[in-house]
């Protein structure tokens, strides 16, 4: 009688053990799915080599005026002339010299 008993707890044990695995191999699946990315750094990537996207960051705005010689700053375009001076074109077209 006690080997029975025996036998049918460490089959208890052994199922029970089977199902506790299962449903932690499950949701660690789920988990791997599910992972939060990263902040997006290509975006600024293409920000430094686009010098047609608008940003608000005047350090990255500099460093594009100084790399092509124009750059986009709260929706203007700022250029850099042939004797280095900055501006930007009013609605008229004219040249502001900043």
């Amino acid at each position: 009688m006690t080997t029975i008993l025996l036998i049918l707890f460490l089959l208890i044990t052994f199922f029970g053990l089977l199902f506790l695995l299962f449903f932690y191999s499950k949701r660690n699946k789920i988990l791997a799915k599910t992972t939060i990315s990263p902040t997006y750094v290509p975006f600024l990537k293409e920000q430094e080599f686009n010098p047609d996207k608008s940003t608000d960051n005047w350090d990255l705005h500099k460093h594009r005026l100084n790399k092509f010689r124009r750059s986009q700053y709260k929706g203007l375009t700022f250029f850099i002339s042939s004797e280095n001076r900055i501006y930007y074109l009013s609605e008229e077209g004219d040249k502001v010299y900043c």
